[in-house]
């Protein structure tokens, strides 16, 4: 049986779907992590900029307007989010070195106190199972073959905990992102 052609938005064709949408994960999740991962060198972050890129275009599916094809489309968006997330891991290592002071940014420790309290917060609110799989991955930086070993889980069930908790994170520590994002842009009129 021959599968019918995913919509492009262009012209008067139909919004994109719940089915036509999980095509679309089906058929590049496995290939877009690989381009991402040959640009960042980091599983953990390449998947996380996977994730990211198919959730905005769930989000925006609406108002996307595709000229070329899924595939271009999705291509680039990995690309340029791969290329976002090596400059903001080079601005955070050359903050974390002390660097970021002589661009002009000052630290506030009470922020930073605040944000690992809220990050705390966050990450008791995860179930346990989830919360366990992201402190393996995040804090002691094991590849998620070693935490379903380590944990007895395959690693479907590991890429499913990084995803809630990543989701969870994302809503609990929203108001800091944006300040973080002002600062960024701030530092960059620098």
């Amino acid at each position: 049986m021959k599968e019918e052609p995913l919509a492009t938005h262009t012209g008067d064709v139909p919004r994109m779907d719940e089915r036509q949408f999980e095509r679309l994960f089906k058929e590049y999740y496995n290939p877009l992590f690989a381009y991402a991962y040959t640009i960042v060198h980091d599983e953990a972050l390449a998947e996380e900029i996977v994730q990211t890129v198919f959730l905005r275009l769930w989000e925006k599916r609406e108002a996307i307007a595709i000229q070329v094809s899924w595939k271009a489309y999705l291509y680039k968006a990995i690309y340029h989010e791969s290329l976002n997330s090596k400059k903001r891991w080079h601005l955070h290592q050359r903050y974390v070195q002390g660097q970021g002071e002589s661009v002009g940014v000052v630290t506030d420790s009470t922020d930073d106190r605040e944000l690992e309290h809220r990050l705390e917060e966050a990450l008791q609110q995860l179930p346990e199972k989830c919360r366990t799989v992201f402190q393996l991955s995040r804090f002691e930086e094991l590849k998620y073959q070693e935490i379903a070993d380590r944990l007895q889980i395959s690693i479907k069930t590991v890429e499913a905990h990084m995803g809630k908790a990543l989701k969870v994170l994302r809503v609990q520590l929203a108001d800091f992102l944006v300040s973080l994002a002002f600062l960024l842009i701030n530092l960059f009129k620098l």
